[in-house]
This record gives structure tokens, C-alpha cells and sequence, in this order.
């Protein structure tokens, strides 16, 4: 994703969410010091022409796992890493704003499980108390606003849609989605709204791949009759 494609994007994820570029940068520059640079290298090599399955932290999880277990290589979303590891799943990457399962986080790092961990405007208290205890070669520093130094944006804004963005610029042939549920009634009004934002996203990243993503069918013609769907005219 070059952040030229993104910048349209992330201004109108920010004005619709009220969110503040200010702190996402401010969570972004901290994570410079805290973490090196990490080598793409052996995960470009695993993900690229490979099935890829993007888990989510679905209570369905479980009852998908085969589709986990079956894929080349796993990307897990925050909490799915440790729905994968309790049912016999593999996970080769995991992506987190630490917010929900930190010592997972710290776990896989020091296993040299690669973790792409994301700093913005709501988590640099968990930034900074938890990456200093990962093992750095294994983390992986993301942004959602510019990126900085080693710090890297390659797209998305949750978790899940983040894993799809990172396995589609790492080469993967096919993305497969256990584990998602982008309609779930029982989640809060701003939860609502960034699903909302994650469903737009990967609609985007499905449409510019040509492909066909399962948590998206029954979604398709709203998503693309909203004027907050990617890709923009202006």
C-alpha cells in the first residue's frame, strides 16, 4: 500500500471517527526508539504465493479452525493467536494494539513469532510499557498515519483488516477469513463503527485484488453504494 493511496483514506477515517492525526503520530514517534528495524525478508518469503488465512476474533473462531489449520500460513488478529494456539492452530504472525492480550504479545516475540504491533492515538501507555518487554527482532512497529523511520503502514485501520492489508503486500496468493462476524448486534455503538470502517477497507482490498472475501457477501452492494468505501474520485 504506498501511503500516497492511503492518505485519502485515513483523512476520511479520521473526520468520520473524530480521531486525532496528532495522536496517532505522537504514539507512532514513541515507537521509533522502542523497536528496530525488522526484516520483511523470511515472512515475505513464507506469505508470498501462499494461502493465507486472516483470523478474526470471532467467537466462530473455534468452529473454523480447520480453515486456519489447513491454510500455508496463519496471520492471527489480536485474541485469535490465542484461540489458535488453544485449538492446535499455528500462528506465523500476529496482529495487535495490544489491547486486548499483551502477554500474548511479549510470548510470541520471545518464541520469534513475528508480531506487527500498532501504535495510535488510544494505546501509547500500552506502547510503551509492553514493546520494551518484546524481543525486538520479532516486532513488527505499524502506523496508521505516515510512516516513520522503521515504522511501517501498510495499510488497514483494526486489527483483522490490518492482517489482510499485510498478507496482501507480503504476496499472498489467497486470503481466507475464519473467525469473522462484521454484523455481530451485540457490540457498542464505536466497536459498530470501526467494523463498519473494517468492512469498508477490506471491500477495498477485495476489489483491488479481484477476489472474494467470505465476511463480505450480503454486504457488497451497500458497501459500494457508501461514500466512505474506497476507492475515492476526488
Amino acid at each position: 500500500m504506498d501511503y500516497a493511496q492511503w492518505t485519502p483514506v485515513y483523512d476520511r477515517l479520521l473526520a468520520d471517527l473524530g480521531y486525532d492525526r496528532a495522536g496517532d503520530e505522537t504514539a507512532r514517534d514513541r515507537l521509533v526508539p522502542l523497536t528496530d528495524r525488522f526484516d520483511l525478508g523470511p515472512l515475505r518469503e513464507r506469505i508470498r504465493g501462499a494461502t493465507v488465512a486472516i483470523a478474526g476474533g470471532a467467537d466462530s473462531l473455534a468452529t473454523e479452525i480447520g480453515v486456519a489449520r489447513d491454510a500455508d500460513v496463519v496471520i492471527a488478529a489480536s485474541v485469535a493467536a490465542d484461540t489458535c494456539l488453544d485449538h492446535g492452530a499455528p500462528v506465523d504472525c500476529m496482529v495487535t494494539d495490544l489491547d486486548k492480550n499483551p502477554a500474548t504479545a511479549r510470548r510470541l516475540t520471545h518464541e520469534g513469532v513475528p508480531v506487527a504491533v500498532h501504535a495510535h492515538g488510544d494505546n501509547l501507555d500500552l506502547v510503551e510499557s509492553v514493546v520494551p518487554d518484546c524481543t525486538s527482532e520479532a516486532v513488527l512497529p505499524t502506523t496508521q498515519a505516515e510512516p516513520v523511520a522503521h515504522v511501517r503502514n501498510f495499510g488497514g485501520f483494526t486489527d483483522g483488516d490490518r492482517a489482510a492489508f499485510l498478507a496482501d503486500h507480503l504476496g499472498a496468493a489467497t486470503l481466507r477469513f475464519p473467525g469473522w462476524d462484521l454484523d455481530d448486534p451485540g457490540v457498542e455503538p464505536a466497536k459498530r463503527a470501526k467494523l463498519d470502517w473494517a468492512a469498508r477497507l477490506l471491500r477495498w482490498l477485495e476489489r483491488r485484488r479481484g477476489g472474494r472475501f467470505g465476511p463480505l457477501d450480503g454486504r457488497r452492494t451497500a458497501l459500494d453504494e457508501d461514500p466512505l468505501t474506497p476507492p475515492y474520485d476526488d
